[in-house]
């Protein structure tokens, strides 16, 4: 599988728009605007081989060899109560990484139908999380960025990912296990 490695969105020729706002990647999933701020993503590859662990939940993806370290990959269609996300050419996997306890931080992949873009968006353009009218639930919603007339969803990563089903999902030892396949990793380094 080939590896995009970037330090920074920008660095892997996403657009960069914007002048002393929050950064934010933005990326598509099921043809809906969705943002993360770009603090908590540490990289983004393309969609390889994923190992699937028995008697994970549905979020789980599988799990991926990351130049050694075992990281689940968890699909948000599917955290956002829609069917798996078909794997497509523009498919690819955003690592993050998460506070999962004070101090203490958690590094997942989530499977996008596309990045996008890197976008600044001044406070004053994000409106609070509306109470009603969005499919995925409201703890989930950070905010509502508008962006060039329209909303892009931002996302609250900390209750999307350190739920009870993707607790210590890493630390597990058949993760470990079935992601090296043995001495075998997954992703080139």
């Amino acid at each position: 599988m080939s590896q995009l490695q970037h330090s920074t969105p920008a660095a892997a020729g996403l657009p960069v728009v914007g002048g002393d706002a929050q950064q934010y990647l933005v990326f598509a999933l099921y043809d809906e605007a969705f943002a993360i701020g770009i603090r908590n993503i540490k990289e983004i590859i393309e969609y390889g081989h994923l190992t699937e662990v028995p008697m994970m939940p549905e979020v789980v993806r599988g799990v991926i060899n990351l130049r050694g370290a075992v990281v689940p990959v968890a699909d948000l269609a599917v955290r956002f109560g829609r069917a798996r996300t078909v794997v497509g050419r523009r498919t690819c996997i955003v690592i993050v990484e998460v506070e999962s306890e004070p101090g203490q931080f958690q590094v997942i992949g989530i499977l996008v139908d596309a990045v996008n873009e890197v976008l600044e968006i001044p406070p004053q353009d994000i409106e609070p999380p509306p109470a009603f009218g969005t499919r995925i639930r409201s703890d989930f919603v950070a905010g509502m960025g508008k962006v060039n007339g329209k909303f892009v969803i931002i996302l609250e990563l900390k209750h999307i990912l350190s739920l009870e089903e993707l607790a210590g999902v890493a630390g597990q030892p058949a993760l470990a296990d079935a992601a090296t396949g043995g001495d075998k990793p997954l992703l080139a380094s």
